[in-house]
């Protein structure tokens, strides 16, 4: 595999945002399909229509699950997983319950996490668990997750939603999402069978790199358009 085709491989195409249509799905699956990246990443009702518009490519239709604030109960979730899948989808991004995580209700998120990830398994799909770095930002915090997911068989960890937000002490809201600190620190916590991925600012072909040096090998975004044709023109 080429350089270029391997750094196209490594993308989750996200089409996540809220005010996005139908019309820009089809925008974002003729993106997906020109460079031929690993995956959309959808909506749950845009599921059907993603897998219709793929049918002929080599290009992967993900789904998230419990977006983005990771609210839902765990029947919900599995119940979200599950008709996910029927609809067509073979990879998964749940987002974990962060309120229970940060009270430290291990036990909770490790059910969770098995039963989204069984449930994904089940249909033959992989499961990406979303920690939401922005706000699971202790250290320890972040290595318990990485061994629950282990545990559990999760196939891999993930940095962020794209859309955990902090409000700051002047009124206004800022995101970090992935850093390479917390990418090295996840790589190192996870079993060998768990891969990588980082999903939050990586908006050029150099924070692309800078994601797959510390192991990553897939990374969400929305700026794919403009890595890939930086990574033409360079390589």
């Amino acid at each position: 595999m080429d350089k270029i085709k391997k750094l196209a491989k490594m993308i989750d195409h996200s089409i996540l945002h809220p005010t996005m249509t139908d019309e820009d799905l089809r925008r974002g699956c003729e993106v997906a399909t020109k460079y031929d990246v690993a995956s959309v990443c959808v909506k749950p009702y845009m599921v059907p229509l993603a897998v219709n518009l793929l049918k002929d490519t080599d290009v992967l239709v993900g789904c998230v699950i419990g977006f983005p604030s990771g609210n839902s109960t765990i029947k919900v979730k599995a119940f979200e997983t599950e008709v996910a899948c029927k609809d067509g989808a073979v990879e998964i991004d749940m987002v974990i319950n962060i309120g229970k995580a940060m009270q430290g209700d291990w036990n909770y998120i490790e059910n969770e996490i098995m039963t989204v990830t069984n449930t994904c398994h089940k249909y033959g799909a992989i499961v990406k668990v979303i920690f939401e770095t922005d706000y699971i930002t202790g250290e320890a915090d972040i290595v318990r997750l990485c061994r629950i997911c282990t545990k559990v068989g999760a196939d891999y960890v993930k940095t962020s939603t794209g859309f955990g937000f902090v409000k700051g002490d002047d009124g206004k809201y800022f995101y970090t999402g992935a850093t390479i600190q917390n990418l090295e620190l996840m790589k190192k916590s996870v079993g060998s069978l768990v891969k990588l991925k980082a999903a939050g600012g990586v908006r050029t072909l150099d924070g692309l790199l800078a994601v797959q040096k510390t192991g990553c090998t897939r990374c969400g975004a929305t700026a794919t358009e403009v890595i890939m044709e930086e990574a033409i023109e360079r390589f």
